[in-house]
């Protein structure tokens, strides 16, 4: 049962996303989808990896370790997306493919310095806090340089782009405006050397305002597996 669930809304977001590409006239390839795994099961995993989904997110780290453990077999690209956590950062830095949620200096320095030195450079995206609330996590937009300019001289690690979780809302129009704005922040930061080219930006409820405006990953947990079966 809960394969072929996992594979009914597998295909309807799939769907979704081609839907969403054709409005925007991209090709559905230039978007990725990330399926958040965080409080699902191993099995859960297993299910959509075999139905042809190999790239999950997780938010907790000793929850993403037990998981991986037991999915060795499995050669499943990790995206971290929760808050980095300083006593954590050995844990990601080392089993992860990509942070998408990187917002402090010092953590970007803990990352690379605890890097394996026989990995590639582990890949991320600056978390942009663009509505201003101090309870959001997030690097002010006026500090994503200073941030890009630190994570720039750090050899274990390589920016590739921005990220954003916006307050929920169920209008289109509105939904698109954070979007929009980050788009266009990375836009001005970019560079031939940097450019930034990734996008993390959409969920279950507003992936089609995020691929509107340009994400290259879509982060989509409930509409692929449901309601989370724990706390």
């Amino acid at each position: 049962m809960i394969a072929a669930n996992i594979e009914s809304h597998l295909q309807q977001v799939r769907a979704r996303i081609q839907a969403a590409c054709a409005r925007a006239g991209r090709p559905p390839e230039q978007v990725a989808l990330i399926a958040v795994s965080k409080k699902q099961s191993a099995d859960a995993i297993r299910a959509a990896y075999q139905l042809g989904q190999r790239a999950f997110g997780e938010s907790y780290v000793q929850e993403a370790l037990d998981k991986m453990a037991q999915l060795t077999d499995l050669d499943i690209e990790w995206h971290f997306i929760g808050r980095v956590q300083a006593n954590k950062t050995r844990q990601i830095a080392t089993h992860f493919d990509w942070v998408h949620s990187l917002a402090d200096p010092a953590h970007a320095r803990r990352l690379n310095a605890q890097r394996p030195a026989d990995a590639p450079p582990l890949k991320v995206c600056l978390e942009v806090n663009l509505s201003g609330e101090s309870s959001k996590e997030g690097v002010d937009p006026a500090d994503v340089a200073d941030l890009l300019a630190v994570c720039d001289a750090l050899t274990g690690l390589r920016v590739r782009g921005l990220m954003t979780l916006p307050a929920p809302t169920e209008d289109e129009a509105v939904q698109r405006q954070p979007f929009a704005a980050l788009r266009n922040l990375r836009d001005r930061l970019a560079t031939p050397a940097r450019p930034l080219s990734c996008l993390s930006m959409g969920m279950s409820d507003d992936l089609e305002a995020a691929i509107l405006e340009g994400a290259t990953f879509v982060r989509i947990g409930t509409a692929i597996f449901g309601p989370r079966p724990y706390n």
